[in-house]
């Protein structure tokens, strides 16, 4: 999955303009984003690279760059 892949899934999962999703957007205040957002996004991450998110990391998840790492982590284990 590209960036722009990631970018793209979170505008789909969030509702949100492709502008708005940037490394240091937030994704409550920024994106509109609410728990259940963050579930689903997490969710449809999990799917589209066939991985398995830790629910403990959730909380964790404030802005689309930690999105990112998370993802870079989870995919290079």
């Amino acid at each position: 999955m590209s960036i722009d892949e990631l970018r793209d899934l979170i505008v789909e999962v969030l509702h949100c303009a492709p502008d708005t999703v940037t490394p240091e957007a937030r994704l409550r205040e920024d994106l509109g984003a609410d728990s259940l957002n963050a579930v689903e996004l997490v969710m449809a991450l999990e799917e589209h690279c066939g991985v398995f998110a830790s629910d403990d990391r959730l909380d964790g998840l404030r802005t689309v760059s930690d999105i990112i790492d998370y993802w870079k982590e989870l995919t290079e284990q």
